[in-house]
């Protein structure tokens, strides 16, 4: 992607993004709202449909989901309730530092069909926008097939006759159909997908708050942390004694970020499309955090308190419910029946993920293509905004689920588990550098702190600590291939050929585009460009003054 006068970006060129109405890409000297004046394409663009509930209830649902529910058992086996406990804290803080981040960057200048490589184009440099958004392309499109595996493993709990290839099929259709509606019935369905697995997860906390008081039917006496006592609050792995359970600890870190991954992303992402983003945008990244702290930390408790972390269950079930830690706990205080309806949200929820998950990996296509970072085809969209081209290209991933049907399910699981982390801490790092560059450009240009619509008092030291943070978990990403006996060639793979992928597409960019800056001065950071139409399309907020409209706001 080239750019003029030192890499300013302030002039809208072919290679800059463009959003109009036009159903085909022509070229015209007129000036362009969001993005400058001089020679310009116009394309297909997509439309704000998703109101300030969906984009909170979609960010939600992209972390609440298989990651939580079904490999949260495994995660409790390998290093006991103390260990995960302590790793959803720290991940929970360092996920609060990008939030934070990348909330503060998408507010000030929420563009349609704006992604973080967008914001990496336009505050960083163009090779970063551009290597961030085929990551971003990549990764999601290989993490749509990820929860397709998790639901066709889920149905093997029935033990059902029909072969997977069905079920992957039905999931497929299903996944891709959704995204082909248009953005409100995208939104509309998360929406409800999202609040059924939020209703599950308020129910289990309950349970497990009764459960530890001894409330189910095979219970004599309190529970309490009984299971934190016998068989103990940690665990060892590949090594006995202190050295074993510092091993078991990284490991479970390491696990443990994997129900993290591209949420916050989201929430940029469903900004590009979300009514009054300036005003809404920080109002979801706030309650999302709320929800993440109380749902993931709580149910990290709860199944240390109601589960033994030595349970031969968690780890023997397979990928699915018979390995959920709340399952398992659950059926030890003697309640029958709860499995199957768990099992069935864990499939709204894989679907649920899935549908996010192709949303934003068909929105950064998109975006790389108006960019020119990518065919121009993928720019075309239905009268209703939705970029077809690009939904179509990313739902070619897949098949990828396919391969259930020739390896273990649970093999295949736990390669795009290795694959996505790795991508993961690598789009935190670069976020944080976004966000570092932005401020660095706020300061140096003077900008006045009331024209930023979100402020955090954990920035830049939170973004300074994430990045360091995110940086180690990548080189550690896959350490327990290197113990003796276990280097394999597709572990080692899955677990590290996301660096050199990125910084492939990377580096390629920097040497056919070399004269670029490799960062763009800070004076010379496009602040300005189409702040006016953003704000121009603002609307007041109306504050609900009854319970009656507060109600009706959440649920319209």
């Amino acid at each position: 992607m080239n750019s003029d006068d030192n890499g300013s970006i302030g002039e809208a060129k072919s290679s800059q993004p463009t959003y109009e109405n036009d159903k085909e890409a022509i070229h015209t000297t007129a000036s362009d709202e969001e993005y400058g004046h001089g020679e310009v394409e116009t394309h297909g663009t997509t439309k704000r449909g998703l109101k300030a509930r969906h984009a909170q209830m979609i960010a939600l649902g992209g972390t609440i989901g298989t990651g939580l529910f079904v490999g949260s058992g495994g995660t409790l086996a390998r290093g006991g309730p103390l260990f995960i406990l302590l790793a959803y804290m720290i991940l929970s803080v360092l996920v609060l530092f990008v939030v934070t981040a990348i909330t503060e960057v998408s507010a000030y200048l929420p563009v349609s069909g704006g992604t973080m490589s967008y914001y990496g184009h336009r505050n960083v440099s163009n090779s970063l926008g551009f290597a961030m958004g085929w990551l971003y392309w990549y990764s999601l499109g290989i993490l749509v097939p990820y929860e397709i595996t998790a639901a066709g493993l889920v149905i093997d709990y029935w033990n059902s006759p029909v072969n997977i290839a069905v079920w992957i099929t039905i999931f497929i259709v299903v996944i891709v159909g959704l995204n082909i509606l248009p953005v409100q019935f995208y939104g509309e369905t998360e929406f409800w997908f999202a609040s059924l697995k939020v209703f599950m997860m308020v129910g289990l906390l309950i349970l497990s708050f009764i459960l530890f008081w001894g409330g189910g039917p095979r219970q004599h006496g309190i529970l309490g942390f009984h299971n934190w006592k016998d068989p103990g609050a940690t665990n060892t792995w590949l090594r006995p004694g202190a050295t074993g359970r510092f091993i078991a600890f990284i490991e479970v870190l390491v696990l443990s970020a994997f129900p993290f991954t591209f949420a916050p992303e989201l929430i940029v992402v469903t900004g590009g499309e979300m009514k009054s983003p300036r005003r809404n945008l920080p109002k979801a990244a706030k309650r999302y955090f709320y929800r993440l702290v109380f749902f993931y930390i709580g149910s990290v408790i709860a199944i240390g308190i109601i589960c033994p972390f030595n349970d031969a269950r968690l780890t023997s079930g397979g990928v699915g419910a018979k390995s959920s830690a709340f399952v398992v706990g659950i059926a030890d205080a003697g309640i029958s029946g709860l499995g199957s309806v768990i099992n069935a949200i864990i499939i709204t929820s894989a679907w649920s993920s899935g549908n996010s998950f192709l949303y934003m990996s068909s929105r950064s296509l998109y975006s790389l293509a108006v960019a020119g970072n990518a065919p121009k085809i993928f720019t075309k969209c239905t009268k209703q905004g939705v970029p077809y081209m690009a939904v179509i290209a990313s739902a070619l991933f897949s098949p990828l689920a396919y391969l259930n049907c020739a390896n273990s399910g649970s093999v295949v699981f736990a390669w795009f588990v290795n694959l996505t982390n790795t991508s993961g801490f690598i789009s935190w790092i670069c976020c944080c550098i976004v966000y570092i560059r932005f401020r660095k450009a706020v300061i140096t240009q003077d900008i006045p702190r009331e024209e930023l619509p979100y402020r955090s008092k954990v920035q830049p030291v939170g973004a300074w600590i994430a990045m360091a943070a995110f940086t180690v978990l990548t080189l550690i990403n896959g350490f327990d291939v290197f113990f003796p006996g276990r280097l394999t060639a597709s572990s080692f793979l899955t677990a590290y050929v996301g660096i050199p992928i990125f910084l492939g597409i990377y580096f390629a960019h920097r040497v056919v585009n070399w004269k670029d800056e490799w960062a763009i001065p800070s004076g010379e950071v496009d602040l300005l460009t189409g702040i006016d139409v953003v704000k121009a399309n603002e609307t007041p907020e109306v504050h609900a003054d009854t319970l009656k409209k507060k109600m009706m706001g959440w649920f319209t």
